[in-house]
């Protein structure tokens, strides 16, 4: 009986640490949005930060991150947390608009290779839930695959036999989707190979070292896709095919 006691005491405490960590964050979101519509964006930008630093994700908090940093008219800084919501959040038409605008006002244009139609769907439908969702999604649909396909082996009508078959072979496939879109959001979330350009200017190198040949040279704000890397530089591929070499620090990972 005590030791019963001990474990809801215990459970208890945890629920209300948890409901007090939730409600700090929720007002520690409230004061950055204060400060942001009274014009203190420096302000509301510090609050925002250290809400997103305790490792806090959400694609409002990164999204209004973003507003801050182009209010400060730091584009590079407003592309990167535009980015990020729109990871979170990809059919969010503000998030979308924001980016565009914000993408406007870098220097560099390339020409884009088009993306194909079925990666674009791929990556959208990855997005459009969490990983966790999309995870508890292929656990139940793969439960009830199992519960249909016992009716299968175990029931003796014909009709019964046959339903319990087809419909556990389409739960079966709905699970082992959702389990891919599950390891791909995750993929796409937190092992970005998308990085946004922080230096004013930077050169890209034929090879990892200041005595390459610059190939190209990218101004802030330039998305680049990381193909590769040795010590502390980056191999990057531009929108428009080309690669080359650039210092990891002259840039941040979406």
């Amino acid at each position: 009986m005590k030791r019963k006691f001990a474990a809801v005491v215990l459970a208890l405490l945890v629920y209300a640490g948890w409901a007090s960590a939730q409600e700090d964050k929720t007002g520690q979101f409230s004061r950055g949005a204060d400060f942001f519509k009274e014009g203190s964006y420096e302000k509301a930008l510090d609050e925002w930060l250290d809400l997103y630093n305790t490792g806090y994700r959400s694609a409002d908090l990164a999204y209004n991150i973003g507003n801050a940093w182009f209010k400060l008219n730091n584009v590079p800084g407003a592309i990167l947390f535009y980015e990020r919501a729109r990871l979170l959040k990809p059919a969010d038409e503000d998030i979308n608009y924001n980016l565009q605008i914000a993408k406007t006002l870098t220097v560099d244009r390339f020409e884009e290779i088009p993306e194909l139609f079925f990666v674009r769907w791929y990556d959208f439908m990855a997005l459009s839930l969490s990983s966790n969702r999309w995870a508890r999604l292929s656990i139940a649909a793969f439960l009830l695959c199992l519960v249909f396909i016992s009716a299968y082996f175990y029931s003796a009508k014909y009709r019964l036999k046959v339903l319990g078959f087809w419909l556990g072979l389409v739960l079966l496939f709905f699970s082992g989707s959702s389990l891919a879109f599950s390891l791909h959001n995750r993929k796409l979330v937190y092992d970005s190979s998308k990085a946004i350009i922080f230096s004013p200017v930077v050169n890209g190198k034929s090879s990892p070292d200041n005595s390459g040949t610059d190939l190209f040279m990218l101004h802030e704000g330039t998305s680049v896709f990381i193909e590769d890397q040795v010590s502390d530089w980056y191999e990057v591929r531009l929108s428009d095919g080309n690669k080359g070499w650039i210092p990891a620090n002259s840039l941040e990972i979406i």
